[in-house]
C-alpha cells in the first residue's frame, strides 16, 4: 500500500471558512495565521518561521524541500520571504475551490460590464 504524503492529505477549509465568516471574517483569519508563521523581527514568513512554526498548522510532516516550495510560490518580489499580502494571495491560490469560484466571479462581472 502506498503512503500517502501530507499534500494528499491536504483538506481544503478555505472555502467553508469563507461560507461562514464573509469576506471580511476570512481575510482576518488570514491575518491570523499570517501572524502565527511570521518571523517577529523581520515581519515577513520566512523559510525558518514557517519551519518553526508549521506544527500549528499540522504541516509537521512536510519537508524542508516542501516549505522551501511554498515561500517560492507566493514570493511574488523575490525576497525570499512572504509578506502578508503574498501570503493572503498563496492561500487563495492553494484553495482550488475558491479559485473556481472567483473565475466564476470575475467572468459574470465580466459579462456584465460588456453588456451594458
Amino acid at each position: 500500500m502506498a503512503s500517502q504524503t501530507p499534500q494528499s492529505q491536504f483538506q481544503d477549509f478555505l472555502p467553508i471558512m469563507a461560507q461562514k465568516l464573509g469576506g471580511d471574517g476570512l481575510i482576518g483569519e488570514l491575518c491570523n495565521g499570517f501572524n502565527l508563521l511570521v518571523d517577529g523581527d523581520k515581519e515577513v514568513i520566512t523559510f525558518e518561521s514557517l519551519r518553526r512554526n508549521s506544527a500549528m498548522l499540522g504541516l509537521q510532516d512536510l519537508s524542508d524541500g516542501d516549505l522551501q516550495s511554498m515561500i517560492k510560490e507566493g514570493d511574488f518580489d523575490g525576497d525570499g520571504a512572504l509578506n502578508q499580502m503574498e501570503f493572503c494571495v498563496l492561500m487563495f491560490r492553494l484553495s482550488p475551490e475558491l479559485m473556481e469560484e472567483s473565475y466564476f466571479m470575475l467572468d459574470e462581472a465580466l459579462q456584465q460590464e460588456f453588456q451594458n
